[in-house]
């Protein structure tokens, strides 16, 4: 019997089922010059297979077009590790929604920062899930041998569709 035989390796990604808005402020001050970043970021759960959006819902110059791209980043940089187990996010929307800046104060990487809150606080309250791989195997088996199959299959959380006879016996 040819066989590949090895540790399974799991592909788990993380997603959200449900909508959320959070407010995130980010502010810190140690002599000089600090840092200043508030926005308002809502999340969205989007279909299978959609990845990630990012989109800006600004208007009348709430966050400066020049911070937009740190928002962009910071929440980009945390689509790699997920709040449930650290796995990837997938199919999920994130929409700059509102803010304010400090004419001082802010800079792309406050906004960066603030969208690393917005993210860890958002998604908590956005429901996550974590999605596991679905995969189509055929199992081609001496009749005798069905029933364990089948029990390894079940115990394993798989789902048999359809028997077919193969010639020779085979299942």
């Amino acid at each position: 019997v040819e066989a590949n035989v090895g540790a399974p390796q799991v592909n788990y990604r993380e997603s959200i089922s449900k909508t959320s808005e959070v407010k995130y402020v980010h502010k810190k001050q140690s002599g000089g010059a600090g840092q200043f970043a508030d926005i308002t970021v809502r999340f969205e759960p989007m279909q299978a297979g959609s990845g990630y959006e990012f989109k800006s819902e600004i208007k009348g110059g709430a966050v400066p077009k020049e911070y937009i791209p740190g928002v962009m980043k910071g929440l980009e940089e945390c689509m790699s590790n997920g709040v449930l187990a650290g796995y990837p996010v997938v199919d999920v929307r994130a929409v700059l929604v509102d803010g304010s800046y400090h004419d001082v104060d802010s800079s792309v990487l406050a906004f960066q920062l603030a969208a690393r809150g917005a993210f860890r606080d958002g998604m908590r309250k956005a429901a996550p899930r974590l999605l596991e791989p679905i995969m189509e195997v055929e199992v081609v088996t001496p009749e005798d041998h069905l029933g364990d199959v089948i029990g390894d299959l079940n115990s394993r959380r798989g789902q048999i569709n359809n028997f077919g006879d193969k010639p020779g016996g085979l299942k």
